[in-house]
């Protein structure tokens, strides 16, 4: 969940402008969803613990992200070493402490140069 690249880059600069006619949804909100490939997390009690989290975590921040679809995407593994069971309080904290940073790089203003 933590990407490698720190740089930021606007969603405008991506394919083309969307139009009202090339709108997924038909309801202009934010739309979030969550994907924890088993590549990252092999147990499915894991997978469901950390999209648990990610909703939970989005709620605190839904009235501040903007009105577009979202996907959390899981980057890379957690160390089943460090964290050996799938629902510990360790795990869950680091997943919160990530995702909070992460909604909160979300939903900062973009500061202009």
């Amino acid at each position: 969940m933590t990407p490698t690249d720190t740089s930021l880059a606007k969603a405008e600069s991506f394919g083309p402008t969307p139009s009202p006619e090339q709108a997924l949804f038909d309801m202009p909100d934010v739309w979030l969803g969550a994907m924890v490939p088993k590549r990252w997390a092999r147990r499915a009690v894991t997978r469901n613990a950390i999209k648990r989290q990610i909703y939970n975590v989005s709620a605190c921040f839904y009235d501040r992200l903007p009105v577009a679809a979202h996907v959390v995407r899981l980057r890379t593994t957690f160390d089943r070493k460090q964290f050996i069971s799938a629902t510990s309080e360790a795990l869950k904290l680091a997943v919160r402490q990530e995702l909070e940073q992460l909604f909160e790089r979300a939903v900062r203003p973009e500061v202009s140069a």
